[in-house]
């Protein structure tokens, strides 16, 4: 695997969760929204990963993508409040399925994902630099 590689398979690490981040921004916003845009409540989002191969086509270097952001089967929420007017005839309103915490936990993971791999880049940084240096002497 050559050196550059790395840049290549940590910078496609931080796009893909730069986007991971994105979509739990857009989870918590509407962790109290009742109805979306489609008139349904919301439905929180989960990115999926793939991993990809990068480099030459004979080198077995791999980094990641995006393949898709798919809705979350979890259940609605049920709140009891008979006096909305998105109530059903038992008095429940149908509520997003974000689960704030489960959030959170991934906001958390998806940023220590993106800071090690800045860190990961700044490493294979200082390597080439210092094997440049070593030609200098």
């Amino acid at each position: 695997m050559s050196l550059f590689n790395v840049f290549q398979i940590s910078s496609s690490a931080m796009s893909a969760q730069s986007l991971r981040l994105n979509t739990v921004a857009s989870n918590l916003a509407n962790v109290d929204s009742a109805v979306s845009a489609n008139g349904q409540p919301y439905r929180a989002k989960e990115v999926v990963f793939q991993a990809t191969p990068v480099g030459n086509s004979g080198d077995a270097s791999q980094g990641v993508r995006v393949t898709r952001i798919v809705e979350s089967a979890a259940p609605q929420r049920m709140t009891y409040d008979p006096g909305s007017p998105l109530a059903d005839e038992n008095g429940y309103v149908a509520m997003s399925n974000v689960d704030p915490v489960e959030e959170m936990v991934n906001m958390i993971s998806a940023s220590r994902s993106y800071q090690t791999n800045v860190e990961v880049m700044n490493t294979a940084k200082q390597m080439l630099t210092r094997t440049l240096q070593i030609g200098q002497a």
